[in-house]
Parts: structure tokens; C-alpha cells; sequence
């Protein structure tokens, strides 16, 4: 187990295990989890056993996901649901012409700006674009938060897919049926589907980007011939320790994402009354400064891929339904090369965000908090004053380390639609064509010597 130094009470109690995929065990009391079975006649302590599978029954063992817990009650003590009233009407989890747009433009958000009116993590939750459809179990979506209050008596669950949270602003403090977790910026957590939690705001306002993804989940990618060691660790991934709540909570409410859509139940007992559990099918967060990452040592920039941080693939070898890749602190050391990211159109779909600091190919406009996107063969690259600045250096630039930075991006397969909020958000910024239109042409292929003059496309000019 790991723990934290920190100056709140919550965080300083905080013990994490360590690992990612490995089946874990916690106990908040001793001898809580049976010993030889899953599920006995009478549970130690009066516990009732719940399992909750991330993967079908008959998955193969090493995809199997399945955690057991051991809880007061079980979470199925409530009443019927009903949609929640008033409805939310900016989350999407099947895209289509009735709700959504598609366009090639390339596209760019400023900073949005925290709600005056009070906003818990659930309102403040509104999606960016996606593609494919949680009913049909395969796609994506892509979420921002603004909130500005924590949950009271209610938490959430999420049974479309699993959350990839980006916090930008703001530490989050998340408990889990699993236990709890305190989630900062630069950090990630992973809250998979069907997982019951709640999230208070320890520094006020808060800020940051969700990858939600349907029908599969997220794993370390392979490392080839990196060899066994570098990028994300597996010991570097925390995941909580049992932890409970017990006695009565009259109206506590769960909000359960199903659809896309959002409804209600009420209960008169938190649903963190889980004390003890074992499994691989569990919450778990990850600080982004512990990546390793990898770049170019002679010449040429590196394609993004080779610092993907978690993967979730399709069933085509190589092709992810959803990469998230980190642009972290690191040296540029390539020689005759163009550092920054080279110009780009793209099979896949990239949308990137920054947590702080700037980000190497876009001198001006692309600020912490804000995004972009840049869809299938949409092309894209660094703006003018990168391009005119990193020419202007020469052959002769030595080695630069880029510091204070974290950018990342979701990169998808699928061709992702537009929600119309965010199309016409007020904090689109429809001038972000301008950084490119002041790219001019430095052709100079005939005056380079005299007789390049009597040649054009390689081929003698007949006179």
C-alpha cells in the first residue's frame, strides 16, 4: 500500500494498493473477506456478497473482469427508478443526426468558465462530440465538467461506460463502492461502468475533460520493442482500499446514467457501505509526472503514439477505439529536424486538451483548460508563429528541454459528431483557421543553383 502526505484529513487517511489489471483484495475490518468461496450461506459480519461484472461470464480469463463485494446492504435495496426531473439535456450517448453534427472544420474551444449559480460534478457534466452508441455497446464520447459544489446525499453511476477524468482545476475528492480516492490536477482516474460514486470539491471550483467509452476498457498498451520497461508503470497506478459508510441517510438519492439519459432512485442508506472486496474489476488513478516517456535521440519527431499513457483497442490489430496520449515534460533533441509536431491528416480523430503550462506547436490561443479537435483527415498542425520561430533557429539548435507543460489528447478510429451546444458555445473560437493563414510559401526549388534552373518536377525543360 501506498499513502500520501497531504493537509486534509480526508486525503491524509488515504492508503492506496498498487497495480493495474492484478487482482486485488482490501478488508476495512479484519476478516470481512470469506476465506475459500465467494459467496457463503452467511457472509462474515452479517455482509451480504455482491458480485459486479465488467465483462460477460464468459469472457476469456485474461479480458475477465469481476469484482466481489461484501457490503451492509446490498445495492439493490431501493426504489424504481424514474428520469430525473429537471431532465439533463447535454449528455449524448448515441450519436446521430437528431443530435448531432458532423463537420470536417477544424475546431477550438477557449477556457470555459466555472457556473456563478451552484453546480455539483452531475449538472456541470455536459458532452463535446462522439461517435457510435452505448446501446449498441461500441463508441465513444467526450465530456467537460464545470462544477462548483460537491454532491450532497447522492452519488452517480455511470452505466454506459467507463470515465476517464482529466482534472484541469480544482482537486477532486471521489468516493467509491471500492473506497475513495483524491484525483489532482495532473492526475486521472478511472471510474469503470456501473461503479456508484460521489465527488466533492475540496478547492472549490473545478474544471477538467472526461473520455467515456462504450463496451470495452482501458489497458496499458503493448510495448514492443521499448522492451519491458518505460512509459506508464504498472506499480504507479493506485487503486483504494476498502472503506465504509454505515447508518441511515433518509432520501439519498442515486443518479444513474443509462442511455445517455439521467435518472433517480432513493434509498435510505449510503452506497458506500461496501467493507471488504476482492477482484481486478475496480477504480484506480494514475499521476501523469510519473510517465516515462520516449522521443527521437537523432532525427525526425516521433509519431504521438509512442507516449500512450492507456489504450482501449478494437478488435482490429493496432486500431484503438480510444488511445489517451500525454504530451509531458521532456528534452528535443533531434538533429536537423523540425521539433515541434509536423503537419498532419490523420485516419484517426484527435482531440486534445491542456492541464497547464502551453503546448509546443500552438504559440497563442490554446490555453489550460481550453480544447481542440481535429477529426478524421482533417489536417492540422503547428501555427504560424511555431513554424516561422522554429525555422528561424536553424540546424544549430541544441538541445531543449520543454518544461511546466502537460497537454494531452483522445485520439479514436471513429468519426466523431459535434453536439450543438458545443458548436455554438460561446467559447468556441471561430478565429482558429487565422493561425495557419499566415504560413507563406518558402519554395525556392529554382534558385537553388543554376542547374536546378532547367529542371521542373526532376525533368530536363525542353527549350
Amino acid at each position: 500500500m501506498e499513502s500520501k502526505d497531504c493537509s486534509s484529513n480526508f486525503a491524509c487517511a488515504l492508503e492506496y494498493q498498487t497495480g493495474i489489471g492484478n487482482h486485488f483484495s482490501s478488508e476495512a475490518i479484519v476478516g470481512a473477506l470469506p476465506q475459500g468461496q465467494n459467496s457463503p450461506l452467511i457472509c462474515p459480519f452479517g455482509l451480504y456478497a455482491e458480485q459486479i461484472s465488467g465483462t460477460s461470464f464468459t469472457s476469456p480469463r485474461k479480458l475477465n473482469q469481476r469484482s466481489w463485494l461484501y457490503r451492509i446492504k446490498p445495492s439493490v435495496t431501493h426504489e424504481p427508478f424514474r428520469p430525473r426531473i429537471p431532465r439533463h439535456e447535454m449528455l449524448v450517448s448515441e450519436f446521430n443526426q437528431s443530435n448531432s453534427s458532423a463537420t470536417p472544420t477544424q475546431l477550438r474551444w477557449k477556457p470555459v468558465e466555472i457556473p456563478e449559480a451552484p453546480t455539483d460534478f452531475i449538472d456541470g457534466l455536459y458532452t463535446i462530440c462522439g461517435a457510435g452508441s452505448s446501446y449498441l455497446r461500441h463508441g465513444f464520447a467526450i465530456h467537460m465538467y464545470t462544477a462548483n459544489k460537491s454532491m450532497e446525499n447522492s452519488s452517480f453511476c455511470n452505466a454506459d461506460g467507463d470515465f476517464l477524468i482529466v482534472p484541469q482545476k480544482g482537486s477532486l475528492w471521489i468516493t467509491t463502492e471500492c473506497g475513495r480516492l483524491q484525483v489532482c490536477p495532473g492526475e486521472i482516474v478511472i471510474l469503470p461502468q456501473g461503479f456508484r460514486f460521489a465527488v466533492d470539491l475540496p478547492d472549490g471550483p473545478s474544471r477538467g475533460y472526461i473520455a467515456e467509452i462504450f463496451g470495452t476498457h482501458l489497458q496499458l498498451p503493448d510495448l514492443g520493442p521499448i522492451g519491458a520497461n518505460g512509459l506508464a508503470a504498472p506499480r504507479d497506478f493506485l487503486v483504494p482500499v476498502a472503506w465504509y459508510e454505515d447508518g441511515s441517510c433518509p432520501g439519498y438519492t442515486i443518479v444513474q446514467k443509462y442511455g445517455g439519459e439521467l435518472f433517480t432512485a432513493k434509498q435510505d442508506f449510503s452506497p458506500f457501505n461496501v467493507v471488504a472486496w476482492h477482484g481486478n474489476y475496480v477504480p484506480y488513478k494514475y499521476d501523469l509526472s510519473k510517465f516515462c516517456p520516449y522521443n527521437t535521440v537523432l532525427m525526425d519527431h516521433s509519431d504521438p503514439s509512442i507516449n500512450t499513457v492507456l489504450t482501449a483497442p478494437t478488435d482490429k490489430p493496432g486500431v484503438a477505439l480510444l488511445d489517451f496520449v500525454i504530451f509531458p515534460p521532456r528534452w528535443l533533441v533531434a538533429e536537423h529536424t523540425f521539433r515541434p509536431p509536423y503537419y498532419h491528416r490523420n485516419c484517426m480523430t484527435e482531440f486534445m486538451g491542456l492541464i497547464y503550462g502551453g503546448y509546443e506547436a500552438k504559440a497563442d490561443g490554446f490555453h489550460p483548460g481550453g480544447a481542440s479537435l481535429h477529426s478524421c483527415m482533417t489536417p492540422h498542425g503547428p501555427d504560424t508563429k511555431t513554424y516561422e520561430a522554429t525555422i528561424a533557429l536553424g540546424n544549430e539548435a541544441g538541445p531543449h528541454r520543454i518544461a511546466d507543460t502537460m497537454a494531452f489528447m483522445f485520439e479514436s478510429c471513429l468519426i466523431p459528431r459535434v453536439c450543438p451546444w458545443a458548436l455554438e458555445s460561446p467559447f468556441m473560437d471561430h478565429d482558429y483557421y487565422q493561425c495557419w493563414i499566415g504560413l507563406k510559401s518558402h519554395f525556392s526549388g529554382l534558385s537553388i543553383n543554376e542547374d536546378s534552373r532547367d529542371l521542373q518536377n526532376g525533368k530536363p525543360i525542353e527549350r
